[in-house]
């Protein structure tokens, strides 16, 4: 039996964004509400994607009863039903958590339209997700790519600016996909994925198709940010409101990825990108000098979302190099990672929106004994690191451990070295931010007040503690709880789904 969920997937949310628009204009508490429903419905659809994959096999969902290729065809395997899971998650429990830190950080005329632009980023998301028509993924890149121009406009200091750059950035990079979707229409007539895959073995020689593959890469580099091409993402993310960081942090650079691998192991076969042209070397070396430019750049920031995005840029540079070793074990560490750095990111990201929330700081340097304020918090936020970091038993671990097998096994030593070098640059950033938040000295006042041991000073001190609240700590535990939980079961996982999203002849 056919599911109607595909469908649904991406009709659900792209009709509630115009709900949301209405609603809102007639009574604004509506929306969030509104927006927390409907991607709990999503979570829903994306779950029963997965069972009918994981019990019939592929989806092939054809829109209007077209048969493909003159129809769109929605094609739904392991791999993106999985990513759907991912991002209809992840964007669920931003919208849980974004209530208070939208209100404190927006103006209240502009909370409708917020939720309206969220709606269909995760329109666009999914979309891309889930459709088996490679002009259809651009289409659904612009929307999810406009909301997200959008998004990060509506925030404070350089939001605008730092929009703007993004808007370059990210038309050049949509250009170069859509030069390469026209290089294949003129040579195949088709649009279709797995038409194409029929048609392409035999133009591999042709120019043409060389070219295509080039700006498919190129643009899609320049979407997920892979340095060098990476400028447009430090500002765009720093100044961004808090929930738009951990939502586009957490999805958007992770279904770029996600396209990166379809294009490369589907679209084309994968001895296209091993064999006959040098794309898997290239990746090596280039997301190599990600994970290493990440950590250099994340050590030398004071600005704590500034340094959380040096770290995405290291961390798709893991993605990229499980990709490019082309072996069982680093494919399954790059898809692995590409899970738990959702979870990770957004975690981080959360952290820092309740931390700005709460005290308005923003540079690490002021964190000093920001625990003795919010020991939960600080707590969540040191599980968090220890995961980013790769300590066992968080979900950290285990996909760089997979990632570090697989550049073994490809005998590239020098990239295994890379993936524990990265790591303790990393480590070196926590270990900093750490000492500044534990051990930084107490101003005299305090401490002289800690050593007079009058119960008003342990009165005044239980009342210091001051969490943010429960609508941001809540997301904020179930991120920390999936950081150990996905740890812990990520042997299952692999088995039950991932790998069966590894390429044959790997």
């Amino acid at each position: 039996m056919i599911t109607q969920s595909p469908a649904l997937l991406i009709i659900v949310p792209l009709i509630a964004a115009l709900l949301c628009l209405l609603m809102g204009l007639i009574r604004r508490g509506v929306c969030y509400p509104f927006v927390v429903a409907t991607l709990g419905m999503c979570v829903i659809f994306s779950f029963d994607i997965m069972g009918t994959v994981l019990r019939e096999g592929v989806i092939r969902y054809r829109l209007g009863g077209w048969e493909p290729p003159w129809g769109i065809e929605y094609l739904i395997d392991h791999l993106n039903a999985f990513i759907a899971i991912i991002v209809s998650s992840v964007s669920f429990i931003v919208a849980i958590f974004s209530k208070k830190s939208i209100e404190q950080e927006l103006h209240e005329s502009k909370i409708i339209y917020f939720y309206t632009i969220f709606l269909l980023l995760i329109t666009g998301l999914l979309g891309i997700t889930i459709s088996g028509d490679i002009f259809n993924i651009y289409v659904f890149l612009e929307i999810a790519s406009l909301a997200g121009y959008a998004l990060i406009a509506i925030g404070r200091d350089r939001a605008v600016l730092a929009s703007f750059e993004y808007v370059v950035m990210g038309t050049i990079g949509a250009c170069f996909y859509l030069l390469g979707v026209g290089y294949l229409y003129s040579v195949t007539g088709s649009l279709n994925i797995m038409d194409l895959t029929t048609l392409l073995p035999n133009l591999y020689q042709s120019k043409v198709i060389l070219i295509a593959f080039a700006f498919f890469m190129v643009g899609i580099a320049i979407k997920i940010a892979l340095f060098p091409l990476h400028v447009w993402l430090p500002d765009a993310y720093t100044y961004a409101p808090s929930t738009v960081s951990a939502l586009v942090a957490a999805t958007m650079t992770k279904v770029g990825a996600y396209v990166m691998i379809r294009i490369m192991f589907t679209l084309f076969q994968p001895y296209f990108s091993i064999e006959l042209i040098p794309t898997t070397t290239i990746l090596g070396w280039v997301a190599a000098a990600a994970m290493i430019f990440g950590g250099i750049q994340a050590i030398a920031q004071t600005d704590f979302k500034r340094t959380l995005c040096y770290i995405l840029i290291a961390e798709i540079g893991y993605i990229v190099l499980g990709v490019s070793v082309a072996n069982r074990s680093g494919f399954t560490g790059a898809v692995l990672h590409i899970m738990n750095d959702a979870v990770m990111m957004a975690c981080l990201f959360f952290i820092a929106g309740a931390i700005f929330y709460k005290t308005g700081l923003r540079y690490i340097y002021e964190f000093k004994n920001l625990h003795r304020k919010m020991p939960v918090t600080i707590t969540c936020l040191v599980i968090a690191a220890l995961s980013v970091v790769g300590v066992p038993p968080t979900c950290g671990f285990f996909s760089k451990w997979y990632l570090v097998l697989g550049a073994i096994d490809a005998r590239q030593w020098f990239f295994a070295f890379l993936l524990l070098a990265s790591s303790l640059m990393v480590a070196v950033v926590f270990f900093k931010m750490v000492q500044t938040i534990f051990f930084a000295p107490a101003p005299a006042m305090e401490a002289a007040h800690a050593h007079s041991g009058t119960s008003h000073h342990n009165e005044e001190h239980k009342h210091s503690r001051d969490e943010a609240p429960a609508s941001m700590m809540v997301p904020i535990f179930v991120m920390v709880a999936g950081i150990l939980l996905l740890g812990i079961f990520s042997g299952q996982i692999i088995s039950a789904i991932i790998q069966y999203t590894v390429p044959e002849g790997f």
